[in-house]
């Protein structure tokens, strides 16, 4: 089990300036030194030598008096006071009493590789509570257990038993790997610097016993020699601060790329309401940490594409992308995968493009993806006339120039011609070159001069439309919030648990949430007297806490039209409950004013307990259970956003007239959403609300909510 799968980390933030000292020690303490090949202890002891750490080194084995001509001391006691960070390259059984050990001598953080802990069992899960304990008692930074340790790219320290390749920074923009798994942050750290990428640090958390990833992003946003942070998270122990921390990262112009493992996960048990049932777990997590401004990617090697395009280019400005390729079938085969992949490639002809008409040959025509033939083998300029032409256009906020390579040759004549369309240095928007036929040789020696530009290069375009598209949904999330006055419910505060319907529409109403007219009853005189009140027909509703689902015990009647139908229809909900829940007490039953058809909607809000409250808002009925043709929105989403959110749902045509359809008044069920959404940020102890279904009318005529539920955290 990895890292990750162990629960329970800290909780409180840690000093920075004691990340410093672990990310960036003056000395080091290893606990289980030794020189023999392989072994954990003498791997980190080799890689420090071998990238010439110049600080102090402490080796702690009872069994040796020294190693390599270096001194061993004989147990943790005999370390100088302050230490700043030791690594313990040890069995799990003697990790607990090296950590106690190590906070007597105030040595200031501890990097602990060995497993067996929380992921291993009751008895280990107690240890690594043990060792939380014991450093937030003494102020420690401990990475682990479970963990691969860290590398400091910029200063050359090593921390680690993997050898990782040699290679500082020296001053380039960095990329910071944070991953809770250590072998995919070895994975991920070696395919960056194959690529030419610089590292600034790569860091295992493993089973962030007493730190996590939350305290590494934090730390990462102030430094200097990060400009990308890339992520391997499986489960956020923290979310609500590393959402504070994604969002100062946004707001400092960093780069945050995010892969989280888990989409197909089981999720924790639903919750009583049909919308807790449809967001889950992963859905939520995503929605939060994406409107905080993390770039998701969905593979590894999406991961390593998305941050190294956030690393070298500039960030994308407004626009689409444009491709320019040699071949009529890579043109069809870009319309399709970009129109897979939700990218926008805006559309370009003659008349709008005059600097791209003047840079092509008459009998190549202006388009986007633009085939500019085998034009390039006998007037390579054409690469560089049309590469200045689109970065001067501002429909354009990315460029990707698919290249055939075929050989050294034809590289040699098409790449100087790409590279001329880039030598000013001005670029103010990412250009990337792919090459289609992967494998094709010629491409190396060019590679230095791209990467030069600030140009990456990858084997194949489709895995550039994919990277863009990820950073094209992360630039255009609508983070705009709702700023609307709160929305408070009265009464709430005397309500627990599953809150029945007609208590539900009595809560709502007020708050501008539409109902049909309706009232409780409890006697069959009292349910004639509403109905002629409010007008036939009408539907009758039986009311009880311990009856969320009214329909499956036969207790919703529809379409009574007189006395005589009130009265069989308030015998037969009475017969068929009692059936279903035998002993169970009515509150009575809801008479309300059966309204016209229309188009079902499901409208509803849940509260993470990590997250935070989310609204899901879809299409009801078949499409909601079936299709899921619903949104997950951010409960503070402003009206703008909440139309171009359910304008994303499949069936969004309805909402324009379908088939002759009318339009529907999509204006007034964002209203709705809103509304909702207020009410559950304003209303901190409603875990859930349900209204299922709500009818959508013609445009102008509103909406109206025909159900409600309400799920109130106990000690509301």
């Amino acid at each position: 089990m990895s890292g990750a799968a162990a629960k329970g980390g800290c909780v409180a933030a840690i000093p920075v300036g004691s990340i410093e000292r672990l990310l960036k020690p003056r000395s080091v303490a290893i606990v289980g030194a030794s020189d023999k090949p392989g072994s954990l202890g003498a791997s980190v002891l080799s890689n420090l030598d071998r990238q010439g750490f110049s600080g102090e080194i402490y080796l702690i084995n009872p069994k040796r008096e020294e190693i390599d001509g270096r001194p061993c001391l004989a147990s943790v006691d005999a370390l100088p006071d302050g230490v700043d960070v030791a690594v313990l390259a040890i069995p799990r059984a003697g990790v607990l009493e090296a950590v106690s050990a190590l906070a007597g001598r105030g040595v200031r953080s501890a990097i602990i590789f060995s497993a067996g802990f929380a992921e291993g069992g009751e008895e280990g899960r107690a240890e690594q509570e043990e060792i939380a304990r014991i450093a937030a008692a003494h102020s420690m930074v401990i990475e682990g257990p479970n963990c691969l340790g860290l590398v400091n790219f910029v200063d050359r320290i090593p921390l680690t038993f993997v050898e990782m390749p040699d290679r500082p920074l020296n001053g380039r923009p960095g990329l910071a790997i944070v991953s809770q798994s250590g072998a995919m942050a070895a994975v991920l750290g070696v395919t960056m610097l194959a690529r030419d990428i610089g590292l600034s640090y790569s860091i295992s958390t493993g089973n962030e016993a007493a730190s996590g990833v939350e305290d590494y992003v934090d730390w990462l946003i102030d430094d200097p020699d990060t400009r990308v942070i890339a992520m391997i998270v499986e489960q956020f122990r923290k979310p609500q601060r590393f959402l504070a921390a994604a969002r100062r990262a946004r707001a400092a112009g960093k780069a945050i790329v995010l892969l989280h493992p888990g989409r197909s996960s089981a999720a924790r048990e639903s919750a009583a309401t049909h919308t807790g049932a449809l967001a889950g777990d992963y859905d939520v997590m995503r929605l939060h940490v994406g409107r905080a401004g993390v770039v998701f990617a969905e593979t590894l090697e999406e991961l390593g594409d998305v941050a190294e395009i956030a690393l070298r280019c500039p960030p994308l400005a407004a626009g689409g992308t444009a491709v320019l390729g040699e071949s009529g079938a890579f043109k069809a085969l870009m319309l399709d995968l970009a129109e897979s992949v939700e990218l926008p490639l805006p559309a370009a002809v003659d008349a709008d493009s005059p600097g791209l008409r003047a840079a092509l040959p008459p009998f190549v025509g202006v388009s986007n993806p633009l085939d500019i033939t085998a034009q390039g083998l006998v007037d390579p300029g054409i690469y560089t006339r049309s590469i200045e032409a689109l970065l001067e256009d501002p429909r354009f906020s990315s460029i990707l120039v698919g290249v055939i390579q075929t050989d050294a040759i034809t590289c040699r004549i098409k790449l100087p011609a790409i590279l001329a369309g880039l030598e000013d240095g001005s670029m103010s928007k990412p250009v990337i070159v792919a090459g289609l036929d992967e494998g094709a040789e010629g491409m190396a020696e060019f590679l230095p001069g791209l990467r030069a530009h600030g140009i990456p290069y990858f084997p194949t375009a489709e895995r550039v439309l994919r990277a863009l598209a990820c950073l094209t949904r992360a630039r255009d999330r609508n983070v705009a919030a709702d700023t609307a006055a709160p929305v408070r419910l009265n009464g709430l505060s005397a309500l627990r648990g599953i809150v029945p319907e007609y208590r539900c529409k009595a809560l709502l109403a007020p708050a501008g949430i539409p109902f049909p007219t309706g009232e409780l009853a409890t006697t069959l005189k009292d349910a004639e007297r509403i109905a002629e009140r409010i007008g036939w027909p009408v539907v009758l509703k039986a009311q009880a806490a311990d009856l969320p689902h009214k329909s499956d015990a036969g207790g919703v009647v529809v379409g009574l039209g007189d006395a005589d139908a009130l009265a069989k229809g308030w015998e037969r909900i009475h017969t068929d409950v009692s059936a279903h829940k035998p002993g169970l007490l009515l509150d009575g039953i809801l008479v309300e004013k059966m309204g016209k058809m229309g188009v079902e909607l499901i409208v509803g809000g849940r509260r993470d307990p990590e997250w935070g409250p989310v609204i899901l808002a879809g299409f009801g009925g078949v499409q909601a259970e079936l299709l899921r043709d619903v949104r997950l929105l951010p409960a503070d989403l402003d009206h703008a956003g909440i139309i171009a959110e359910l304008r994303r749902l499949n069936g969004a045509a309805l909402f324009d007239g379908f088939r002759g359809g009318p339009p529907l008044d999509l204006d007034a069920a964002a209203r709705l959403v809103g509304t909702l959404g207020r009410i559950l940020i304003s209303e901190e102890h409603i875990a859930e609300v349900d209204l299922n279904p709500v009818v959508i009318h013609p445009r102008g005529e509103g909406v109206i909510a025909l159900d409600a539920l309400i799920r109130i955290e106990t000690g509301g």
